[in-house]
């Protein structure tokens, strides 16, 4: 199955990094937060991509079309450099498509602009690019594929702590309550679309305000309910926790058998 990676925003919200090199190419470890979400999909059998590429597109690029498997894996060197013998897990065999979907675009934009590469493909998979989970995938295709629905998004809980208050109309607070507590639940920027999902885009249209409404008008899209690891760079801090789960040698995001969700209509 294709996986569409949406990789050209701007990242304002982690400007130290994205005014040099574009938000995927953020380092998380000794790799870009991009390679960790292309293992997370490759380890569960899907290494065929289409990267929209927009803000610069040219670094992106040149990481694949200068990538070293041995500058992050163990080696043999022998005959002066000549014959390198990779130890251990071969790098994936990844097929990467990529294309420059402008600057300016938002992500419905870019989707379209990529409808050319997965017209023939049943069901495609999308994504973000800047956020990492565990959730089980081949768990959320199959609830997908069995719903007859043409799109799907995981569904989170906010993993930040707020508090939130309910009152009368007159401004009496009846209850305060952490936000944990609570049945919110956001878009996790981890989808499955079938090949229909273009005949609710119109031009210009960002993906999920107009067209997520009128797939729900027709009763197309579902979510899928995950409560495991979920973690999203959107500014500094995020990536210095993920930073340190990988300084410690935890990546669940490589986990797998991680717990299962729930899938919602």
């Amino acid at each position: 199955m294709k996986v569409v990676l949406f990789c050209g925003g701007l990242g304002t919200r982690i400007r130290e990094y994205s005014e040099s090199i574009p938000k995927p190419m953020v380092p998380i470890g000794h790799q870009p937060i991009l390679w960790h979400v292309m293992q997370y999909y490759s380890q569960h059998g899907h290494q065929d991509f289409v990267l929209c590429l927009g803000y610069k597109a040219n670094v992106i690029k040149d990481y694949f079309l200068n990538y070293r498997s041995t500058a992050n894996s163990d080696c043999v060197i022998s005959d002066f450099g000549k014959n390198v013998e990779i130890l251990g897990d071969r790098p994936p065999d990844w097929r990467v498509t990529l294309v420059d979907t402008g600057t300016w675009r938002n992500i419905g934009e870019r989707l379209s602009a990529v409808r050319h590469l997965v017209k023939d493909e049943e069901m495609f998979l999308a994504n973000y690019s800047d956020g990492l989970t565990d959730a089980p995938l081949p768990d959320m295709i199959r609830h997908f594929k069995e719903s007859g629905k043409l799109g799907c998004f995981i569904a989170i809980h906010p993993p930040i702590s707020f508090h939130l208050a309910e009152f009368d109309g007159q401004g009496c607070v009846q209850r305060i309550r952490s936000s944990q507590e609570s049945e919110i639940w956001i878009n996790g920027g981890y989808f499955i679309f079938r090949k229909e999902i273009f005949d609710f885009i119109e031009e210009g249209e960002e993906l999920v305000l107009e067209p997520f409404n009128r797939l729900i008008e027709g009763g197309h899209l579902m979510a899928y309910k995950y409560e495991g690891f979920w973690r999203a760079m959107d500014t500094l801090r995020d990536r210095q926790v993920l930073e340190d789960m990988v300084e410690r040698g935890e990546t669940p995001w490589r986990s797998q058998s991680p717990a299962l969700g729930s899938a919602a209509s």
